[in-house]
């Protein structure tokens, strides 16, 4: 009975959690504009909450100033900013059926580029969808880990074995990162970085498994995040690197002398190719894989629109079956991107750190 209750919620957290990437009355799937950013939180067919818009513009003076307004709505009202003439071309029509004409869908806005029409505008501070699901992930895990530490304080898991399913569960993964990634790629170096090396695999792990809940957003499927992410692993990489380490990139050892200006610019190079090949494997794998769920509720409406309704109740089943197919591997890949990402971490920093002893009566 547990395990058809389980089901029966997953598939419909597959159909909900697919709500938000149809327009209106047309039928339109749009799966790339929901899992994209935006300034705006979707609630559809519920609504959109629009977010409150941040700029820091600069006048016809050469003064700098900043504006708020409540939503994108309020600014384009206030005439101090308008849509992008490249994107006038782009608004998006709903089909009325009670009057049988068309209307501007009033939040096609959102979907288009904003300009200052009165100053110059210099740097967008507005929030946006995967920033306040960011933030909320982060608040998350302080909440989740402050409570594990206040048990900590009071002996639960220390001079007594841990208590009940929460602290089991953490302190399980709390090993794990320690015994099987940091250990093995830090050795001696392991309880320095651990504080960071925890810190990404569970806010990376948070947000993965947050993105999977309807109407939520996946800020790991923004290369910002993840470039963010990545940037803070290139800068301990470097802090951590050893003398051998810098030797072993401006000046390889064990290896003949003419090879030597070969291969410093492919070490310089590996330098910048390993952050940046972990920023875009997160965020390739999470944007990925909701893409792959939202194109398979898709099928749903497209055979709807293409061949009638009795098409899109034949394919119904089959397109739900692989939503929640999927939807069960993007648990699982929620888990393994959250420990590949710390993994590389630790194998990076572990190779910066880590002494080196060479003969260089072999370089010759």
């Amino acid at each position: 009975m547990k395990f058809k209750h389980l089901f029966l919620s997953l598939i419909l957290t597959a159909v909900c959690g697919s709500a938000p990437v149809f327009a209106g009355g047309d039928g339109e799937f749009d799966a790339v504009s929901h899992t994209a950013d935006g300034n705006y939180l979707d609630f559809s067919p519920a609504g959109l909450l629009e977010l409150p818009r941040i700029f820091l513009v600069k006048d016809a003076n050469g003064s700098y100033g900043v504006e708020f307004y409540s939503s994108t709505g309020n600014a384009l009202v206030s005439g101090n900013y308008a849509v992008s003439e490249a994107e006038t071309t782009k608004k998006v029509e709903t089909e009325s059926h009670d009057t049988g004409t068309h209307a501007l869908d009033p939040h096609h806005y959102l979907h288009a580029d904003i300009v200052a029409t009165h100053a110059t505008l210099v740097v967008d501070f507005s929030p946006t969808r995967h920033l306040v699901f960011m933030i909320i992930v982060a608040i998350l895990v302080c909440i989740v880990f402050i409570s594990l530490a206040n048990r900590y304080k009071k002996g639960v898991g220390r001079t007594s074995a841990p208590h009940g399913l929460f602290q089991n569960m953490f302190e399980t993964l709390v090993l794990f990162v320690r015994d099987d990634v940091a250990r093995p790629n830090l050795g001696k170096n392991a309880d320095k970085y651990m504080p960071y090396l925890l810190s990404c695999f569970f806010l990376i792990l948070f947000a993965n498994l947050f993105g999977l809940i309807p109407f939520s957003g996946t800020a790991t499927a923004n290369i910002t995040t993840t470039a963010v992410l990545a940037i803070f692993t290139f800068l301990i990489t470097q802090k951590a690197g050893t003398k051998d380490y810098w030797m072993h990139i401006f000046w390889p050892p064990g290896i003949p002398i003419w090879m030597k200006p070969i291969l410093i610019p492919i070490e310089i190079l590996g330098i910048f190719t390993k952050p940046f090949a972990l920023a875009v494997r997160l965020f390739a794998n999470m944007t990925a894989g909701h893409l792959v769920i939202l194109n398979f509720i898709g099928l749903i409406f497209l055979f709807n629109v293409k061949f009638g309704s009795v098409a899109a109740y034949g394919v119904a089943p089959l397109g739900v079956f692989m939503a929640f197919f999927i939807n069960m591997i993007e648990i699982m890949v929620a888990f393994i991107q959250a420990y590949v990402f710390t993994m590389l971490s630790a194998l990076f920093i572990g190779i910066a750190a880590e002494e080196h002893h060479h003969d260089e009566a072999h370089a010759h």
